[in-house]
This record gives C-alpha cells, structure tokens and sequence, in this order.
C-alpha cells in the first residue's frame, strides 16, 4: 500500500532503527501502552509481542484491515483523529509513543501536555527541527514557544537521529526520535498555561523586537524590570523560569 501524502505517511522500514527505537520503548506493567498512528505496523508488531495491553489509534482506515491481520486480538485497535480522539477513555495511566506526521505533531504535543492527567511518559519520532526545537535552550535560534511549553511541562530528552532514508518513501527532511517524561512533581514554579502560552505567543510572535516591545500591551518596561527582566533583551534570551514569572504576574495584575 502506498503512503497517502494527506495524511503525511512515511514509513518506517530501517530494522536497526527500529531496534533502537523499541529498545528505548519500555512500559511498565501499570501503564497502558498507546501507538499514535502504527501505519503498516513496523513499530506494532514489535511492541505487541513485549506488553499488554496494548492499543494503538490509525487514521487511515485502508491500514486497519492489514493490523487486524498482523497483530493479537488483544491489541485494541482504535480507528479515530488522534487530535479528537478523548484520551481520558483510557483509565490506566499512559505510555504514548509514535511516529507522528509533521502536520500533526505540535498541536498533538500541545494537546497531550493539557491532558489530565498526562501521560507518564511519552516517546515520540518528529521532524528533526521540532525535536531541536523542543530540547532548545535560550539563546538558541531553535528556542520558542514550543521549547517554553515542553519544558514546563517535562524533561525533554533527544533520543537519536533518524536519516530520511530509513523511511519509504523517503522524506524531503530527516527526523529524531525525542522523549518526553512529564514533571511528576512540577520543577518550575507554577502558573496558568494558557497565561503563559498568552505571554508566548506575544514575545515569541515578534522575536525580532525586544521585550519592551513586544509585550507592551501586557506588560511594562518597568514591571519587567521589576521581576529582574532586562526589557531590552528579545525572547530567546529568557529562561522558562523568567517567563513562568511574567505569566504569575499577568495572572496577579487581573485578579
């Protein structure tokens, strides 16, 4: 069958890839383990063998019949939109892991990081860039809202690389294998993500403009200099911390 570029298929097909990925896949027995879109089942088949129980979510229906052929009735096989699909139907705790197509992959991560209760643990195959984006730190070109976000929310961890040609067909870009094991107890103070994402999207929006600039309809120059921001500096210069901080601010000044 071949991949359907609506849906952003690539398959996987490198054994040695493939080993290193499911060598890195290791649930424990209370969690549920959840494959984001299993396409032909390179990963699947694999990870069937290894623990139960298992389920997995496939948008594409044309790939449903050959899993069903290929994998144990006691692999639940879930035939939904991942980014609509309720994860709280699950009632063990989640392992999620999966190859996830581009065009899906930062609203999914978004989605599974205001999930409650989140995953355990998450590990996941994406674009090269959004893996250099997600593990970024400041001062890196690399480093945005998504980066703020993930760390927030978890230790972000780069697992390997993953050559386009390991895919057929093969991508016009190459991809990384990333971890994400959300914060059991929260490292960063805490504060309201949709604040913070709000904080975000305006610095981050006009990143070439500095501070006083660029969240001057939500906050001061001064006030900035009150939490020890420079106002001066651009967006990627700040930690997750400084930005946590200018979110409890906004939070207090409309209360």
């Amino acid at each position: 069958m071949q991949a359907k570029k609506r849906f952003g298929q690539n398959f996987l097909q490198d054994p040695g890839i493939i080993a290193q990925i499911i060598d890195a896949i290791r649930p424990q027995t209370h969690q549920m383990l959840v494959e984001i879109g299993p396409g032909r089942g390179a990963l699947t088949e694999h990870l069937a063998r290894g623990h139960q129980p298992f389920s997995v979510i496939e948008l594409d229906r044309d790939l449903i019949p050959g899993l069903r052929q290929k994998l144990p009735d006691s692999v639940n096989i879930i035939e939904a939109d991942v980014l609509k699909y309720d994860f709280s139907h699950f009632s063990m705790p989640l392992f999620v892991v999966g190859n996830l197509p581009y065009n899906i992959s930062t609203p999914l991560l978004f989605k599974l990081f205001e999930q409650t209760p989140k995953p355990e643990r998450m590990i996941f195959m994406l674009q090269r860039e959004v893996v250099n984006r997600l593990v970024a730190n400041p001062g890196s070109k690399a480093y945005g809202r998504l980066s703020v976000m993930a760390q927030y929310h978890c230790g972000v961890t780069k697992v390997l690389d993953v050559p386009a040609n390991a895919f057929n067909p093969a991508p016009k870009v190459d991809s990384a294998v990333v971890e994400l094991q959300p914060h059991r107890t929260q490292v960063h103070d805490t504060t309201e993500p949709k604040l913070l994402s709000e904080v975000l999207v305006s610095a981050f929006g006009k990143r070439r403009k500095t501070l006083r600039n660029a969240l001057s309809h939500l906050i001061t120059a001064e006030e900035l200099s009150s939490m020890d921001i420079d106002p001066t500096l651009r967006a990627e210069a700040l930690t997750v911390k400084q930005f946590i901080d200018c979110a409890n601010f906004l939070r207090a000044s409309r209360q």
